[in-house]
């Protein structure tokens, strides 16, 4: 699963969205066109899930609408042409284990790290409709990291989530919490040394060790003098250590830390001018009827220099324009932009003529969706089928990460002799 055709190890790719409702234009573009291409690239193994949990984070005292809105997205997931025959794609709360790794994860998590995190602190400032000040909308960073890294494995390359550059930060995070858990409960001396080994190992640490201080200290034990070495050597060296010398001590990369996967998107502005969201009013969904569109398209708004039919105007500032862009064919765009210029159209023609276009790209999308809405049991099935698969694979890291964190199978055998 984890070898492309050529026998090389393949990345893997994790991105999900919580159920809000149907998906719309923004989403499109924003990411689901490139999780589509994802899928399609032979490099890549790519899970894409419905992050139902994080939903409850802000709608925790209404969860009416999240069971619909998950079927509504996946829907939308699969109308836009993510297929369950190419990439994993699941329901984040039928994957449990999800929920044990953010537990874990979150006992090493420092508070002052998600106080500081940028979207909670402008949350809590914006949101006045909604009480977030709870754990779960705090320790929003951290389901979200356990979200990515559950599907960490030694057999792929590297582990990728596909955002834009406002969202690297959130990355980030990530990786920070995933080198803390690792720095914690990974690189350990391994348990099948003999006495010998193990004093090969004891010398090994004390050599990288400032001289003259640390000498006795630890009664010769190499795990004693490992936990100096954590917080004497720093990170980089402490890894470069532990990794070099695999005959003494366990995998320091219990956990991969994912790498942003930086995706550029195009301008999509709402109806409206603002930044494109349901919450807003100021959509087109995936799911929108002809004459929806063309009504809501009637009313964009435009260069706002253009008060008369006779002004001139500059396309690169018209939201028009920029939706003209993702739908219209390069003689429209050509027509467009030189007819706003020269006053040569009115924004009415123009707006119309950008609606012909973005009717005729969603037609095959809107069709597909309103198939898959005929039969809710094939979505239900995409559900179940793969968040089993995904799961398989949950369960994997989870195996290791117990291990690491309790040790069981270890005193098991001690126990047993």
């Amino acid at each position: 699963m984890t070898t492309g055709p050529e026998g090389k190890k393949r990345s893997r790719v994790v991105s999900g969205m919580r159920p809000t409702g149907r998906l719309h234009i923004g989403h499109y573009f924003g990411a689901l066109e490139n999780w589509v291409r994802l899928q399609n690239d032979p490099g890549y193994e790519c899970f894409y899930f419905i992050a139902d949990w994080h939903a409850l984070t802000s709608d925790y005292a209404d969860t009416s609408g999240v069971a619909q809105n998950t079927i509504e997205i996946m829907t939308d997931y699969l109308a836009a042409g993510l297929d369950p025959a190419k990439s994993v794609i699941f329901q984040q709360s039928l994957v449990p284990e999800h929920a044990e790794l953010h537990l874990l994860l979150s006992m090493a998590t420092p508070l002052s790290w998600l106080e500081r995190v940028p979207t909670y602190k402008e949350a809590l400032q914006n949101v006045k409709d909604k009480d977030l000040h709870n754990y779960g909308f705090l320790g929003y960073p951290v389901l979200q990291c356990a979200d990515i890294v559950i599907y960490s494995s030694p057999d792929i390359a590297r582990l990728f989530v596909p955002v834009g550059e406002d969202q690297v930060s959130h990355v980030e995070t990530s990786r920070e919490i995933v080198r803390r858990f690792d720095f914690f409960n990974a690189g350990q001396v391994r348990a099948d040394l003999n006495e010998e080994q193990r004093k090969d190992a004891y010398a090994l640490v004390l050599l990288n060790l400032p001289p003259g201080h640390f000498e006795g200290r630890a009664g010769r034990d190499p795990v004693v003098l490992l936990s100096h070495a954590r917080s004497e050597l720093g990170l980089e060296r402490y890894l470069e250590m532990i990794r070099s010398s695999p005959q003494f001590f366990t995998s320091p990369d219990l956990l991969v830390p994912p790498d942003a996967m930086l995706t550029p998107t195009p301008r999509i502005p709402g109806l409206d001018g603002r930044k494109m969201s349901k919450s807003y009013g100021n959509a087109i969904a995936l799911s929108e009827t002809d004459e929806e569109i063309r009504k809501k398209t009637k009313v964009m708004v435009t260069d706002p220099a253009r008060k008369r039919r006779t002004d001139k105007g500059n396309p690169d500032v018209c939201p028009v324009y920029d939706w003209h862009k993702l739908f219209s064919s390069g003689e429209t765009l050509a027509w467009a932009a030189h007819g706003c210029r020269t006053a040569g159209i009115g924004c009415i023609e123009c707006k119309a003529k950008m609606a012909d276009h973005l009717i005729s790209w969603i037609a095959p999308v809107r069709e597909r969706r309103v198939e898959y809405e005929k039969h809710p049991g094939r979505v239900l099935e995409v559900i179940d089928e793969g968040s089993k698969r995904a799961r398989v694979e949950a369960k994997k890291t989870m195996e290791r990460v117990r291990e690491a964190v309790f040790g069981w199978a270890k005193k098991r055998k001690e126990i047993a002799g």
